[in-house]
């Protein structure tokens, strides 16, 4: 049967049962101070079963990319600190130690984590070189998307899929039943089929035999744009709506995490870099050139919202600041400009439009109002961006395309990152790109004048 010999269903309840264990036994290493403790263990408990359900915490397959294990890690930390710390209030416990709450937080969090990547690293290492816990597949259809699959079963053995066979299904029936006496005898798991090569006739049967034979039965779609979209399924009522963009930002957990880094991000960009360098950076513009230390410009934010975008004032105070973008040996810029535009400074105070809510720390970046309509019209696709705060630094600014639009494929290439990035989002991802912004800024960029 479908079912047998195969053990990867315990996975997941094994998985509740240690990280509950965990949660449970650290409890008493530490003097958290609670009258009531079963009832905090209850508390924590069904909460984490909650947290984890809603934020698909043990949702992870085989073919999952570490990069989102750990920002699961990161999700579940956040959500379940809050509601932690709610207990105080919750349950009036004004006695509890709030130093071995965080302990005792940090606790958890290390052990889980360790265990989880642990887990997870041992199943791949054990499919890659002991062979086990694999899935025999195979696969129908013969075109590039097909031998492309087949490539990864056989070359990702930490995958666990066992490539069997290839099918090429004819028009005929006898083809197809074929294909079927194979699979029930050979113990298929899994049935991978291009949507190209086979009549809605045959897809339906395929489907009838799947669900029939308890068999799992995944498409790869053909070459058609469409298909080549990250297409995001769902059900209004009982009619199926494809939905051809999938935003990961909007969704009401990732918002709300993004928020939190936000803010904890830019108040300590406030606290402990601008309340000294704000002064200096001031009396350094003025000494230089008259006007005012701030300059202040209209761009195009979230749902095309025009929002007061603030910075250093890096040039001398000129009628074209508003519609000609900086470009190199560009006379308008100061001696002092030059210099916090290259090391980056002059974009510091944009960390109170994070606070503001105009922007966030990443996405992409904004333009003048007047570029933005000049490249609405000209940039396929260039109102996508929109679709998410700008933000003081990006995907694009990192992968080199930041700075002065020099030729239309500069800003073409930016709008490819910047969708990616909307499209791809992680608090993962925003990590990586805010350290490589700081060791782009240190290293010094090419573009950056």
């Amino acid at each position: 049967m479908f079912k047998q010999n195969r053990y990867s269903g315990f996975i997941k309840p094994l998985s509740y049962i240690v990280d509950l264990s965990i949660i449970i036994g650290c409890v008493f290493l530490f003097k958290i101070n609670i009258t009531q403790i079963y009832g905090f263990i209850a508390y924590v408990s069904l909460f984490w079963i909650i947290i984890a359900f809603t934020n698909h915490f043990y949702d992870i397959s085989r073919h999952t990319k570490i990069v989102k294990v750990v920002t699961l890690v990161i999700r579940q930390l956040v959500f379940f600190s809050i509601t932690l710390y709610a207990f105080i209030g919750i349950f009036r416990q004004p006695n509890i130690s709030r130093l071995e709450l965080g302990n005792y937080l940090i606790c958890i969090f290390s052990l889980i984590t360790f265990v989880k990547v642990l887990v997870f690293s041992l199943l791949n290492k054990y499919r890659a070189t002991l062979g086990g816990n694999y899935r025999k597949v195979i696969v129908i259809g013969d075109n590039e998307k097909t031998r492309q699959l087949i490539n990864i079963f056989n070359k990702r053995q930490d995958f666990g899929y066992k490539f069997e066979k290839q099918f090429t299904i004819r028009d005929d029936d006898f083809s197809l039943h074929k294909c079927f006496n194979y699979i029930i005898e050979n113990d298929i798991n899994e049935i991978y089929s291009s949507v190209a090569e086979l009549s809605n006739k045959q897809i339906n049967r395929l489907v009838d035999f799947a669900d029939n034979n308890l068999r799992e039965l995944k498409f790869i779609p053909d070459n058609k744009d469409i298909y080549s979209r990250k297409l995001k399924y769902e059900y209004y009522d009982y009619i199926p709506i494809l939905s051809f963009r999938s935003i990961p930002i909007q969704e009401r957990v990732n918002k709300v995490v993004k928020r939190i880094f936000d803010i904890l991000f830019a108040s300590s960009i406030i606290v402990f870099v601008l309340s000294w360098l704000t002064p200096i950076i001031a009396i350094l513009i003025k000494l230089e050139s008259k006007g005012p230390v701030f300059f202040k410009q209209s761009r195009n934010g979230f749902n095309y919202k025009e929002f007061d975008c603030y910075k250093f004032r890096s040039m001398t105070p000129n009628e074209d600041a508003h519609l000609h973008q900086a470009t190199k040996g560009d006379i308008r810029i100061t001696k002092m400009g030059a210099f916090i535009r290259k090391t980056s400074i002059d974009e510091l105070p944009q960390f109170f439009n994070v606070l503001l809510g105009d922007m966030s720390v990443v996405g992409p970046r904004p333009h003048m109002v007047s570029h933005t309509n000049l490249y609405a019209r000209k940039v396929d696709k260039f109102m996508v961006r929109h679709f998410v705060k700008p933000g003081i630094t990006g995907l694009a600014q990192v992968s080199g395309m930041r700075g002065e639009i020099e030729e239309d494929k500069d800003i073409i290439n930016r709008v490819k990152y910047d969708i990616f990035y909307i499209e791809n989002w992680s608090l993962l991802l925003d990590i990586k790109i805010v350290i490589q912004t700081f060791v782009n800024a240190i290293k010094g960029e090419e573009k950056a004048y």
